[in-house]
């Protein structure tokens, strides 16, 4: 990246106010500009364009670099004009990897699902282990936050970060491949080579890959050659593994699947098992990851994260034995429900609360496949919750997994949700409202 003319920053989130420190740091006087598609742009020392003038500012090429955060779509026509006007379109991870890549060893995690558990895992063994490591991307910190101050970083990577990654890790792995963002990437087939792009290169490194993508056509594809493959775990390591698991924090067989791959990874970059048992023991569960709360006599677990229908399977099988009033519906992306909706009944769901756009679809599945299950449409959270509420006798577990994004979902009537934190923090909130001991 050239310091001596103007940026773009696309985004004003926490990468682009790293972004921000990093080009002052390097040219404290330079001109930065910043473009939000909404909400707030107030980064200190930018000037704002609005997207309706980003064309003209284009055209008149008023900056040579659009440092794009992750959430902006890479395929949106403004980013082609900008690359045919001669302006470089980059990323926060992109510039570290031109200042801080070299001398380091580099760990990059991707996948649908269980990437931020498997990475957070990994970090944790490396450090149980007495190396020097950071944890960044997703998790952790933005890759320009982390700098140069670990000999080794965990890169948790989305496929947003990984359509165009410029530099290659020295190990990378796979927890699973299943369609996802759609709406980004405008094509599933788009989708998967975005986030395949992580290990279809020629640099021969070396690759872990979980359960759900082991053998899946298109990631052997994209791996090229098998000898790249780091061999599968001794039996005696995956037991010792497995009990270690069982004795955490990790819930389900999905948990037990990224503890098996991140000690994969962690061996692989000189991590002892010693330090990958403490790794485990250390777990916390990551905020709205099946994160936990009983209130009353019923355990409520917030897993608003969940943006697929893989990941509520996953969900509802780490709860198995219980009886489960699921909570699920959100933002549409064109996914398909049918297995899931099959599944429910012998996952132990007794109630099943849906909610706007996708539960639409859910509940009408859901219908055909198992009539036993109550099935009640809401249109907000907190119609869901004080729907169930009148309905404590037919469930023990209440799971907030909502197979879908949160964007334009309803807490109430009128308040829409930013972000799935904020979607999990209201069903934490609304449990207290409706079945604490005030309630």
């Amino acid at each position: 990246m050239r310091f001596d003319e103007p940026v773009l920053l696309y985004g004003a989130g926490r990468e682009a106010r790293s972004t921000r420190a990093y080009i002052k740091s390097k040219a404290p006087d330079l001109q930065v500009y910043v473009t939000v598609d909404s909400g707030d742009a107030d980064i200190e020392d930018t000037t704002f364009i609005t997207p309706a003038d980003l064309t003209q500012a284009i055209e008149a090429r008023l900056f040579s670099t659009i440092v794009k955060s992750p959430g902006v779509s890479r395929y949106r026509p403004v980013f082609a004009m900008a690359r045919e006007a001669g302006i470089a379109v980059t990323s926060n991870l992109n510039l570290w990897g031109e200042e801080y890549r070299a001398g380091r060893k580099v760990i990059a995690v991707t996948g649908t699902k269980g990437k931020s558990t498997t990475a957070t895992l990994v970090h944790l063994m490396l450090t149980e282990s007495g190396l020097d490591a950071g944890l960044a991307g997703n998790v952790g910190l933005a890759p320009l936050e982390i700098a140069g101050k670990h000999q080794i970083v965990v890169f948790e990577l989305s496929s947003y970060q990984t359509a165009d990654m410029a530099f290659t890790p020295d190990i990378a792995a796979i927890t699973n491949l299943s369609p996802e963002h759609t709406d980004w990437h405008r094509t599933v087939e788009r989708y998967y080579g975005d986030k395949l792009n992580l290990i279809d290169r020629d640099a021969p490194f070396p690759v872990a890959l979980g359960v759900g993508a082991l053998g899946h056509p298109l990631v052997m594809e994209a791996l090229r050659d098998q000898k790249r493959l780091i061999p599968a775990l001794a039996p005696f390591i995956h037991d010792r593994i497995a009990s270690a698991a069982s004795r955490s924090r990790l819930k389900g067989e999905h948990n037990l699947n990224n503890a098996l791959l991140a000690a994969q990874i962690a061996l692989k970059a000189g991590a002892d098992l010693e330090g990958v048992v403490r790794g485990i023991a250390k777990f916390a569960p990551l905020p709205h990851r099946l994160e936990e709360h009983t209130v009353g006599d019923v355990i409520f677990v917030n897993d608003s994260i969940s943006t697929t229908p893989e990941a509520t399977k996953a969900a509802l099988a780490a709860y198995e034995g219980t009886r489960i009033a699921l909570i699920a519906g959100g933002h549409e992306r064109q996914q398909d429900y049918t297995e899931l909706s099959q599944l429910l009944l012998q996952r132990g769901v007794t109630v099943l609360v849906c909610l706007p756009v996708t539960g639409d679809r859910l509940a009408t599945l859901t219908y055909a496949a198992a009539p036993e299950i109550e099935v009640v449409e809401a249109g907000t959270l907190d119609d869901a919750l004080k729907a169930l509420a009148g309905r404590q006798a037919k469930f023990d577990t209440v799971i907030l997994s909502p197979g879908a994004p949160s964007y334009g979902q309803l807490e109430t009537a009128g308040k829409v949700f930013k972000n799935f934190e904020e979607r999990g923090a209201a069903f934490v909130r609304l449990a207290q409202k409706y079945f604490g001991d005030a309630a």
